[in-house]
Formats: C-alpha cells, structure tokens, sequence
C-alpha cells in the first residue's frame, strides 16, 4: 500500500478538470479587461469557489483556506464509527453521506497545504492515528430557513446506551439488588465480577440505589455509573491520516481505500481518511464509543454541507 505521495496524479487531473493553475496556492496572470468593477467583484468572489469533481460535491476555497463538502443526513440514531461516508457504504453507522468520491476531499486538502499522518496501529502495541488537526464545521437550513453553524462534535456524544462495568468481588453484606426491576438495570455477576448498569442513569435512580447500602465500595460504584452514563459531547477532533491505495489486480486499477467507507472515522480504522487521535475501538464486541446525539441532528435527508478547515501555520489557519 502506498499513501499521499500517490496523489500527485490524481491533483492534476482534479486541478485540470477545475480550471485551476498547475501550481498549488498561485494565481493565474492578471488579463486586461473593460468590464465594470461590479462584475470584476462579481467574478472574483465565484472564483474564489472551485468545484473539484464535475457534480460540484466538493468545493475548494481557496480564499477562506477550506473545503465545502456536500452531503446528506442518513442516521440520527444509534451507534457510530462514521461522521461522514461516501453513499452505499456505510450509512447505518454514519450521520453523513457523500455523494462522491473520497479520494477528492484528500486532493483538496492536499491542495490546502495539509499534510497526511500515519494511520492508527495495533500491533506490536497501539498507537493512535497522526496528521495535521482538521476542524470540522456543519452548515444547514432548518424547515423555517433559518441557517445554523456548529462544530461537527456537536452532533456526537460518548455512548450513553450501553453497559457500564465495575469489577466487584462480591456484593456488601445485606444488599439484595433488584435483579427483576426494568426500572433500575444494575445486576451482578458473580462468574465475572462484576456490577453493571445499562443506559443513561437519573438522579432519582441514582438516590433509589445509593439507599440500598452503605458500603463505600458499592456507593462509588454507583456514582461512578450516573457520570459516566450522562450525555457528554465528542471533545476530541479528527486529523488528516490520508488513508492509501492498493492494486485492484482484477481490474488493473488502483483504489483508493478510503472509497469503502472509512473516510471521516469515529472509530479508529487503518484505512481511515480522517479518524480521531485516540483510541476509539471498531469493534462492536467492545462497546463503540460514540454515539448520534439525535436531539441535535436534522432530519433525515438534510443537506449539510461540511467545511473542512485545516488547522496550522500551511494551511493559514490562525
């Protein structure tokens, strides 16, 4: 597999096909013209746009050092190991879907000036995914009109509907759990060690079961699951790792990886574009770690576009 320096080939064709210079950041001679100074504005304020593939999906602009991508809403519930993923591939693990091909957000970002890390390792030992910060921005128009602008995180929570566990030898003397209570989920496992809660936990559930005992063991294992278990937003960003390649040997054709899916991660995945730099498991025997926050997504169907900023002194990101 081989990684960003492979690009090269693909920018010249997606600069060519924009009309923009061969030379990344630089600006075409100056013509002489005899139109108004209105339109001469006019001009240069849509120039400023360029479409990088022929549907416009995705737009470099070049003047507020970003790109506009087009996508869709497709999740607003559930588990996640996407923000965004190109259409029919991964979208019921994905709040985002692309319209387009991922290889184009990287000769983008490539033509910002950012520069692509090394993806997440797990053998011999692990080691998170590197690259330049990329911020992520979320533009839409509710039902009314009304435009809104959020950082990506804000449509992501730590998974709150799962198990939370807590190694326990045993249960303190005297404390009988509620073990057929749907209301209070907490049961032990003596096999195991282990007590556990399932889901968001209340206040009110929270003081039902700080009543059972008094065992200071036992109360601090409870109120470790009411804070672990409350909504809590994404608090870390992604990075540009650049994904790479491989020789499709039945078509003689190279892929680009990141076209399966795994373009802008929330979990960490070797062929990742964007992915988070820490641990945040693949695996759904693991528990993933993140989750939609879907009081704050629009509906399904809702075009967003992403702007994709790259943070740093080559991207002239102050």
């Amino acid at each position: 597999m081989r990684r960003a320096a492979v690009f090269s080939s693909c920018l010249v064709l997606i600069f060519a096909l924009a009309g923009l210079p061969p030379a990344l950041g630089s600006d075409p001679p100056a013509r002489s013209t005899n139109q108004p100074a209105s339109k001469l504005a006019a001009k240069k304020a849509s120039d400023e746009l360029v479409a990088l593939d022929p549907k416009g999906t995705v737009q470099l602009d070049r003047a507020g050092k970003r790109l506009l991508v087009k996508t869709r809403v497709v999740l607003r519930e559930g588990f996640l190991e996407m923000l965004c993923c190109p259409a029919q591939t991964k979208e019921h693990e994905s709040i985002l879907a692309l319209d387009g091909r991922a290889y184009v957000i990287h000769a983008g970002l490539l033509a910002l000036g950012a520069k692509p890390g090394t993806p997440v390792q797990y053998q011999p030992t692990f080691h998170p995914p590197t690259g330049q910060p990329i911020d992520i921005f979320l533009q839409w128009a509710d039902a009314d009109g009304k435009r809104h602008r959020v950082k990506a995180q804000e449509w992501i929570r730590y998974a709150t509907h799962r198990y939370f566990i807590v190694p326990m030898d045993q249960l303190p003397a005297g404390l009988t759990l509620p073990e057929h209570d749907e209301a209070l989920p907490i049961r032990f496992f003596p096999k195991f060690k282990q007590l556990t809660w399932f889901g968001p936990m209340t206040a009110q559930q929270r003081d039902k079961l700080l009543t059972l005992s008094k065992d200071a063991a036992y109360r601090k294992a409870v109120s470790g699951f009411f804070d672990q278990s409350q909504a809590r937003q994404m608090d870390v960003g992604w990075v540009f790792v650049g994904s790479g390649e491989f020789l499709d040997e039945r078509t003689g054709k190279k892929v680009y990886l990141a076209e399966g899916g795994d373009m802008i991660c929330v979990s960490n995945f070797p062929d990742s574009m964007l992915d988070l730099a820490i641990k945040s498991t693949d695996k759904q025997d693991e528990g993933l770690l993140f989750e939609a926050w879907t009081e704050r997504i629009p509906p399904k169907g809702t075009e967003v576009t992403m702007e994709l900023v790259p943070r740093g002194e080559r991207a002239g990101q102050k």
